[in-house]
């Protein structure tokens, strides 16, 4: 495990994020409910459009949008039922929602509520998706290492479809 956190964002190359640097120079160590909770957050995502990829002429965009920003709620109740102690899975949790998935939910609700609106940009939006998958896989994978478990976003094969 990394000792800093700086190092362990590069690993999973997540090291994009704009963080303070006092942060980024905190010793790195977990505690197990920074394990449970990165479990618990590992599993939603990985079951998810969040890294799940969107295939053309599969699934409907209104509902990966509302797949997505349920991450908001989920990340919510894993912080409050872990509390404070959970100090490294908080700061990565937090970061994730608020650099990268709420950009992407930001710019697309509003879409979403005109008629017909995901539908008339639905290519663009299944473009961004797939930008924002990316991320949110080597958040996952962070995760798992977190969680300490073995990494399963590469499991299934979508090459073919």
């Amino acid at each position: 495990m990394p000792n800093k956190l700086i190092d362990f964002l590069k690993k999973w190359k997540l090291d994009s994020l704009k963080i303070n640097a006092q942060f980024l120079e905190v010793e790195f160590s977990l505690d197990s409910s920074d394990r449970e909770a990165a479990w618990e957050m590992y599993v939603e995502l990985l079951t998810r459009v969040t890294t799940q990829a969107l295939q053309t002429n599969h699934g409907d965009e209104g509902s990966a949008l509302t797949s997505v920003y349920s991450i908001f709620r989920v990340t919510r109740e894993i912080l409050k039922k872990y509390g404070a102690s959970n100090k490294q899975f908080q700061k990565l949790a937090i970061l994730i929602l608020n650099q990268k998935i709420r950009p992407f939910t930001a710019k697309w609700h509003p879409v979403s509520l005109q008629e017909n609106g995901l539908k008339e940009r639905a290519d663009e939006f299944r473009h961004e998706l797939a930008e924002l998958q990316v991320t949110i896989t080597h958040y996952a994978r962070a995760l798992a290492d977190m969680a300490g478990v073995e990494d399963l976003t590469g499991l299934e094969d979508t090459s073919g479809e």
